[in-house]
């Protein structure tokens, strides 16, 4: 084993010694001082690293300089000459192993495992070339499910976002009002009716172990790490834009003041959908031209039944029911959603603006670390995503109209049939 791996393993044994010494629930004196004496021998071990760090740094720039051989520019590969995650993984993973040799391509720069500290003090977890961070994120935001896409989000680098909003309309008595004026009167001044409303960003993370057996199969790995886990975010995502508590994470338009349920027709049969509800619906919406219908997959086998008149409410794609059979709703799309509840309970088909609702990421892609450390004595590896993301709707509560009774919002539901 050379010298600079055999530091590397020192280090991580000194660590997990300290870290046992104060597992206890009361560690005593001694501990704490064996501890903290062993903190201090690891910070010589991280300069002498950095000392071989720096020397790697310079006999690359000498032989790029020296025109002696030839350079690939690998370091210009935004996956640094991993094939997939998979491959990064194992590299990684031989990096702690005795007796093996450090992977070259680890050594490149923005590639070289450095250590990273996120709140609460850990520096354990190896950082991943940037290609594989956007893979992960175009895995949640292009994903044919994902309600990232369609709602009003972007990114910020805050943890915390200030909205203005103004839910004021123009026949309300509040907000901007436009009046007439008789010859010589005085004029009568408005405001905008503002209100400042803070969007709080809440952790997600999603936290898989891999054993040694599939730590061996790259392939396998990658396909696990780069399905798996952007399928588990993505779900959770969606699950807090429609569903959330506003407790821990964001609030759903479901669950929101803005809500609006329209009521069953009389005598209507149990866990049933007519062509009535959906011109209720659609009329309660206060955008309807921006609508798009969520609707879970149990209703489907309702939406060819409807019909008002003589005229089909609902319309399969362009290219016939060959085509992926979501179709359109008095001309609005549909989308099959997993988050909607199931046929004949409230929910199961909403009709919402979707960019009347708020989300606020932190960054371009979810944070991604692998670490070998946690599981050691089990030969288990751990790998860790973790996206912050909050969200609500601009709306509070449903909006009353300029004449009538029957209040309008982004967000109309269905009350349950049974």
């Amino acid at each position: 084993m050379n010298h600079f791996k055999k530091l590397q393993q020192e280090r991580a044994t000194k660590l997990a010694k300290a870290k046992s010494l104060l597992g206890a629930d009361n560690p005593s004196a001694e501990d704490v001082a064996a501890a903290d004496a062993l903190n201090t021998e690891i910070a010589g071990i991280d300069k002498q690293l950095a000392i071989f760090e720096a020397t790697f740094a310079i006999e690359r720039s000498a032989t790029a300089a020296s025109g002696s051989t030839v350079h690939e520019r690998i370091e210009d590969d935004p996956k640094r000459g991993f094939a997939n995650i998979g491959d990064f993984a194992l590299a990684v993973r031989g990096l702690y192993t005795p007796g093996q040799a450090v992977d070259p391509r680890l050594l490149i720069p923005g590639a070289a495992p450095t250590n990273y500290h996120k709140e609460g003090g850990s520096d354990e977890g190896r950082m991943v070339p940037p290609a594989f961070k956007e893979e992960i994120w175009e895995a949640v935001s292009e994903s044919d499910a994902s309600l990232i896409a369609d709602v009003d989000s972007e990114p910020t680098a805050s943890n915390s976002v200030e909205l203005n909003t103004d839910e004021s309309t123009p026949w309300g008595a509040t907000g901007v009002q436009a009046a007439w004026r008789a010859e010589g009167a005085a004029l009568s001044p408005s405001k905008l009716a503002t209100t400042s409303v803070q969007v709080k960003l809440h952790e997600l993370y999603a936290f898989v172990l891999a054993t040694s057996e599939l730590l061996a199969d790259a392939p396998r790995l990658a396909a696990r790490l780069m399905k798996k886990a952007p399928m588990a975010i993505a779900y959770k995502i969606n699950e807090a834009i429609v569903n959330g508590t506003g407790a821990g994470q964001p609030l759903g338009w479901f669950t929101s003041g803005a809500k609006v349920s329209v009521a069953k027709e009389t005598s209507q049969t149990a866990a049933t959908v007519n062509a009535t509800n959906i011109a209720k619906m659609y009329a309660r919406n206060l955008k309807p031209n921006q609508g798009i219908w969520y609707i879970n997959q149990d209703v489907m086998p309702q939406l060819p039944l409807l019909v008002i008149g003589t005229q089909p409410a609902w319309a399969p794609p362009s290219q016939g029911l060959v085509g992926a059979p979501g179709g359109t709703l008095l001309g609005r799309p549909v989308k099959f959603n997993e988050n909607c509840q199931t046929l004949g309970t409230q929910g199961d088909i909403q009709f919402v603006n979707p960019k009347g609702y708020y989300v606020a990421h932190k960054g371009t892609a979810p944070e991604f670390a692998e670490s070998m450390h946690l599981y050691f004595d089990y030969n288990i590896s751990a790998f860790r995503w973790i996206f912050r993301v909050g969200g609500q709707p601009y709306l509070s509560a449903a909006v009353s109209p300029a004449k009538g009774s029957s209040t309008r919002s982004d967000v109309v539901v269905l009350d349950t049939r049974s």
